[in-house]
This record gives structure tokens, C-alpha cells and sequence, in this order.
């Protein structure tokens, strides 16, 4: 009779810890819309924190894919709640014409150091002594990039509608190279991967490129190709005066931009499991650019995604699991 009751009590005990430790779960009920681009790469830092959302206990659905500015939109409404992709100070006029900090919850830095700017073959640079972009002024050392006969450089671009694509614009103006270099704006997966087949077969390349991103593991900067200067500052918008200058001295164009997550903030307020996870957070920008290769070489599919996501995280296990208890405890503070 004993051990009965013994084994009873046990099989409660197995039946019931996972419906009273779910129920404890601080996410358990509250549904998560996530956004990001169509820059597939992406992906990885998206669900990395979906995974992190599910391990909450969140109903987390499908990332969407839209253009950042709907993005922005969509979360300042609550028609979805966060994405993982918010460039700073890149996109601040968008961030800002969605609503600022008055609409959305932007705590913490997720990826440091993300650098933009133009690259040129490190051959043609070094046998035409090219090192800033301004060069470019002369239709001589232009032509060396012409891809397609008009006698003017080939720049791989942005994507139209990217704020990126606005500050070459505004850059090609102001640095006088209207009449000698074109962006060539499209799918930059497309445009670059023309752009690596045009390095290999030996001829000179000229693109615009951002990190984390595959391009600059696969042309490595002050190997492959090099860092092209400006002769000054020259941004759109309400940026129009920022010093674009590094601390080293050197201006590549583009301040060194930092990624966060933003969620709408009213949904943040309400989920401070969510909010505390958004605010600690961090990725390595090397380790994006080494999933990004991967996904260049050929592990693309969502299946490879996500095992990506899990090698990243038994190798973080320590980390991943101090935010989900920070997070919880965030909770349990409210």
C-alpha cells in the first residue's frame, strides 16, 4: 500500500512540473509578431531572440519580411512587435518619423560596430594609388570599373527604398562624380554576387558593402579589396551635419552604426520579461558574419538557419541561460 501511494504521488509530480512550471512561465499567452527585412542574412540575429522569446514561454509567429520603413510603421501601430534590425545612427530619421521614443522601446545594444562604406579591389588600388572615392572624378580612373560600356564606374548598391541607398546618392553629388560613377540600385544579393564573379575573373570592382554581412569574410578588407576614404562628410536628411570623421582620424562616409532591438513600447510595458530580454542582449558582429559565409556557401535554407541558431546557442549555453533568468526574474519583479 505504501509503495503504491509512493508511485502515485511520483506520476502527480511527473504530470503536473511541466503544466505548473509552463503556466509560471512569464510569456505564457502573449503573442510576439517579429519583423525584419528581405535581407535574408538577417535571419540568424531574428531568431536567435524568437528562440530566446519561445524559451519565455511567448507564442511567437512567423517573422515577417517587409521594407524597414513599414517595419517601423508596423510596430509604432502594435501591428507587430519588435525587430532585431535597428541601425543606429543610420536610420534615425525613420526611427524617428515612426515616432521616436515616444512609440517604440529601445534598450541595451545588440551587435557593435557595424561598418558601411566603398571598396575597391586592392589591385586596381594599389597600381592607380586610389584611396578615396573623390578619385573617381576622373573618367580615366572611373572606366576601370565600367561594367557595362558607358564609360562610367559601376557601383554595387542598395537595395531602392534603403537609407544606405540615399547617403551614396547624396554622397556621388556632393563629391562631384555624377557625370563619372553610377549606383546601381536592385537586389544586392544579386548585384554583389555579379560583383564577386567580376573580382574572380580578375577585372576591378567598386561596392558598397555594410557589416555583419558574408562580403568582407569573403573579400577581406586589406587583402582582398580596401576601404575607399571621402574627402568630407556628406549624409541626407536631418543628419546632414554629422561628422562622419572616425576616431582614427579617416572618414569612410559612414559612422560606425550599432544594431538594436525595438519593440512597440507599449507592448514592452506589459511584458517586462520581453523588455528585459531586448535590454541584454548581445551578439557578436563577428559571429553573424561567420553565419552569414555559411549561408553564402551554400546553408541557406530555414533548416540550416535554425541549426545555426542551435550550434550558437550550446556553444553560449552559459549566456543564453542568464538572460532567460534575468528576464524571468525582471518578470517577477513587476
Amino acid at each position: 500500500m505504501r509503495t503504491t501511494s509512493i508511485k502515485a504521488i511520483a506520476l502527480a509530480i511527473s504530470i503536473s512540473t511541466p503544466a505548473a512550471f509552463a503556466a509560471d512561465l512569464p510569456g505564457k499567452g502573449v503573442v510576439v509578431k517579429p519583423l525584419q527585412s528581405s535581407i535574408a542574412e538577417e535571419t540568424f540575429q531574428t531568431e536567435l531572440v524568437n528562440r530566446a522569446l519561445e524559451k519565455l514561454g511567448y507564442d511567437v509567429q512567423k517573422t515577417g519580411e517587409v521594407d524597414y520603413n513599414v517595419a517601423y510603421t508596423a510596430i509604432a501601430s502594435g501591428d507587430s512587435t519588435f525587430m532585431a534590425v535597428n541601425w543606429e545612427p543610420l536610420q534615425k530619421d525613420m526611427y524617428n518619423a515612426a515616432g521616436g521614443d515616444k512609440k517604440f522601446y529601445r534598450q541595451g545594444t545588440y551587435i557593435k560596430g557595424a561598418a558601411q562604406g566603398y571598396l575597391i579591389d586592392k589591385k586596381t588600388a594599389d597600381k592607380y594609388n586610389i584611396h578615396d572615392l573623390s578619385q573617381l572624378k576622373d573618367p580615366k580612373l572611373a572606366k576601370l570599373f565600367d561594367a557595362n560600356g558607358d564609360g562610367k564606374a559601376d557601383m554595387a548598391g542598395c537595395n531602392p527604398g534603403w537609407v544606405c541607398g540615399a547617403v551614396v546618392n547624396t554622397q556621388i553629388k556632393a563629391y562631384g562624380l555624377s557625370d563619372t560613377v553610377t549606383q546601381n540600385e536592385g537586389n544586392y544579393s544579386a548585384i554583389i554576387a555579379d560583383t564577386l564573379t567580376r573580382y574572380k575573373s580578375g577585372k576591378p570592382v567598386l561596392y558598397f558593402t555594410w557589416t555583419p554581412y558574408w562580403v568582407s569574410n569573403e573579400l577581406k578588407p586589406g587583402k582582398d579589396v580596401v576601404w575607399l576614404t571621402v574627402p568630407f562628410s556628406a549624409t541626407p536628411g536631418s543628419q546632414k551635419d554629422l561628422d562622419t570623421t572616425l576616431p582614427n582620424g579617416k572618414n569612410y562616409g559612414f559612422p560606425v552604426n550599432n544594431e538594436h532591438i525595438v519593440a512597440n513600447k507599449a507592448w514592452a510595458e506589459k511584458n517586462p520579461a520581453a523588455a528585459k530580454l531586448f535590454a541584454i542582449m548581445t551578439l557578436p558582429l563577428a559571429d553573424v558574419n561567420a553565419q552569414n559565409l555559411r549561408m553564402h556557401k551554400g546553408e541557406s535554407s530555414s533548416a540550416d538557419i535554425q541549426q545555426h541558431v542551435d550550434g550558437w546557442i550550446k556553444a553560449h549555453q552559459t549566456t543564453f541561460d542568464g538572460w532567460i533568468e534575468e528576464a524571468t526574474a525582471a518578470a517577477k519583479k513587476s
